[in-house]
């Protein structure tokens, strides 16, 4: 949130909102992804509802209804957008990355999810010490 002085928001709060609509945008397509596997768009066997084993059932009916909230949350650039961004992420870090024999290995959604955190945390990091700096 931008200074209670200021009518622009500073160049910090304007890449903070930046990532969050990015990131919004990714998880609406990465929600997308999960409906089109429910819906059985896609042929394929990971691709077809009730072809599916029962634990890409659990996960994708979960993650198909959350990644929308999230986007919606971050477009918003509200608290819970983040906190619900935070759940898919990690759901999907011990998919991919702890359960690898029962859901495969996918290193670039870790990695996205991975490379969204740690920008997340240095922009709030950032715009603490600025926060911090004003008040002093």
């Amino acid at each position: 949130m931008s200074r209670l002085g200021s009518a622009r928001p500073s160049q910090l709060d304007s890449a903070y909102h930046a990532l969050h609509r990015l990131v919004a945008l990714a998880c609406l397509l990465i929600g997308l992804f999960y409906w089109v596997r429910l819906l059985g768009i896609y042929p394929g066997s990971l691709w077809r509802f009730d072809l599916m084993p029962v634990e890409w059932q659990v996960v994708s009916v979960i993650l198909a209804v959350i990644y929308p909230f999230a986007s919606v949350g971050l477009w918003l650039v509200a608290p819970w957008g983040a906190v619900i961004w935070c759940l898919c992420a990690g759901a999907e870090l011990v998919m991919h990355g702890f359960l690898q024999d029962t859901f495969g290995s996918n290193y670039l959604l870790i990695g996205f999810h991975l490379l969204v955190a740690a920008s997340y945390a240095a922009l709030r990091f950032l715009r603490y010490r600025e926060e911090r700096s004003a008040v002093h």
